[in-house]
């Protein structure tokens, strides 16, 4: 059972302890199956999305000097709002709602020490980075990437580690951060994803690709 909160730790910014004792409530009554597969998306959920940062990058090696800087920068965005999300996190101390809320039942995941605070939630940062960063670079995978990020999101409270205002905020942060960066830092880094593509260095050249000159007049076979 949890206990009241602690009082070196702030109160949330928004009350959303209700319908976090809805959510974990349906989560004690789960089916196994679903409690499972939640414990495990929380944190399998980041390694997808950096798989598709891989892909982004492959497929981008082909591309224009602009198409593989933006393939770079979707994981830097996710980097920076990372770093804003704990620089938040810091400066707001806000005590996780698995030791904070009085009468809700207790977390399928491990509550996480005191010290680690709750506001905003990384995952949820991570994942709204990724999943609009990829969507802007690569708009085929916006069906895909934004679902993802909305059930990693939701993951983190049905595993009762974040309230809702957590996860909704670190969302938001994310989705912002890599508007920004994927909006205004493309043109620095395409002028040096050319000058790397004329590099002596083999290496640098496979790091950047051939871009599409390389096959541009290929034979017919």
């Amino acid at each position: 059972m949890a206990t009241t909160p602690l009082t070196l730790a702030s109160a949330p910014p928004v009350d959303t302890s209700g319908l976090y004792r809805d959510i974990t409530g349906f989560a004690a009554d789960a089916p196994g199956w679903l409690q499972h597969f939640f414990e495990v998306w929380t944190e399998v959920g980041l390694l997808l999305f950096g798989a598709l940062f891989l892909a982004a990058w492959w497929r981008a090696r082909r591309g224009d000097a602009r198409a593989l800087a933006l393939a770079v920068l979707a994981p830097l965005a996710t980097a920076l709002a990372y770093v804003a999300s704990e620089l938040l996190k810091s400066a707001v101390d806000e005590e996780r709602p698995c030791r904070a809320v009085a009468g809700a039942v207790t977390s399928l995941a491990k509550c996480p020490p005191h010290g680690d605070w709750s506001f905003p939630s990384n995952h949820a940062t991570i994942a709204g980075a990724s999943a609009v960063a990829l969507a802007l670079i690569w708009r085929g995978l916006a069906w895909l990437t934004l679902p993802l990020a909305l059930l990693m999101a939701f993951s983190r409270v049905f595993v009762g580690v974040h309230y809702p205002f957590d996860v909704a905020v670190g969302l938001a942060l994310g989705a912002l951060a890599a508007f920004l960066v994927i909006r205004f830092l493309p043109p620095p880094l395409t002028g040096l994803v050319a000058a790397m593509r004329t590099a002596s260095q083999p290496a640098v050249r496979w790091l950047v690709g051939p871009g599409p000159a390389a096959h541009a007049y290929a034979p017919v076979r």
